[in-house]
């Protein structure tokens, strides 16, 4: 493996500056959660949030939160993801990929359109 130099290094740190930010949330329109469980990691959510990320970035839009959770229990059908659009229900989509997850957040993040495809849920799990 090459070492890294400074430059690899400072480019680095702004690829996880510019994750973190998304993180921190603030006032916005979309909310992408990639389930991150270790069954989740197996699967290939690491792509998948890559893909997200990426997409934010080329959207150029700020509105846009990226965060993570665990297992959702849904082992078989990971990698997952959920996206919440101010006002509206939240949407599970799984068996994702980077291809899969670019065209949800095109369609759905951007757009406001669900993609019933890939879509598993619609509305929030809720005890009473």
């Amino acid at each position: 493996m090459a070492k890294l130099t400074l430059k690899d290094l400072q480019k680095k740190r702004e690829e996880v500056k510019k994750a973190i930010t998304l993180r921190e949330g603030g006032p916005y329109k979309a909310k992408v959660t990639v389930h991150m469980g270790t069954c989740g990691i197996a699967a290939g959510a690491r792509k998948v949030i890559d893909a997200v990320l990426k997409e934010v970035e080329k959207s150029d839009r700020q509105d846009i939160l990226v965060t993570t959770t665990g297992c959702a229990g849904l082992c078989s059908r990971e990698p997952m993801a959920t996206v919440e659009l101010v006002g509206k229900p939240p949407v599970k989509y799984i068996d994702l990929t980077a291809e899969k997850m670019a065209k949800i957040f095109k369609d759905h993040v951007l757009g406001g359109k669900t993609v019933t495809d890939y879509a598993l849920a619609y509305g929030s799990e809720k005890t009473s």
